[in-house]
């Protein structure tokens, strides 16, 4: 039986000899070519593979296709506007220069997007909270936090550090 997926707006049919346990992150990486979601840890430690589903942050190294049937997907791919507009989070990580290696930051951009869907006015305990399941060793943190209270200033219209 084939199984149909929403990924970034997008409907995708994946052949009916795709097992329903197969991990989504497999399926994004290698059916539907969208890399930007990482492998980490592959335990739901790393948050490296964290996708939003119907906005919630999900690790797709272990979410069973058949348990996403009906419910929209959104990558990092899918986190720019339809013009290819960057979105503030992606811009206020730039500004802050808040990656350095950049292998985690899919990860840390999709849960910082849920949490200012959420609550688009976070204090920072609330933002670390909101990253607990995101791992970056690259030592960015305060980067990261500032980013992500920068693009939270920026979607309220104002301007950092106001």
């Amino acid at each position: 039986m084939a199984i149909a997926l929403s990924v970034n707006g997008t409907a995708h049919v994946l052949p009916a000899a795709t097992s329903p346990d197969t991990p989504l992150l497999e399926v994004l990486r290698n059916t539907l070519g969208l890399t930007g979601t990482r492998f980490g840890c592959g335990l739901e430690q790393c948050g490296a593979c964290m996708v939003l589903v119907d906005g919630e942050p999900l690790p797709a190294c272990t979410a069973a296709l058949d348990s996403l049937a009906g419910r929209e997907i959104t990558t990092i791919e899918g986190l720019a506007g339809p013009d290819g507009s960057l979105h503030p989070l992606q811009k206020a990580f730039a500004e802050e220069q808040a990656g350095q290696c950049g292998y985690c930051l899919s990860g840390i951009l999709m849960s910082a997007k849920a949490l200012l869907d959420a609550n688009p006015n976070p204090i920072r305990s609330e933002i670390a909270m909101a990253l607990d399941g995101n791992l970056c060793r690259c030592g960015s943190h305060v980067r990261i936090l500032k980013a992500i209270e920068r693009a939270a200033a920026a979607m309220r219209g104002e301007r950092a550090g106001a």
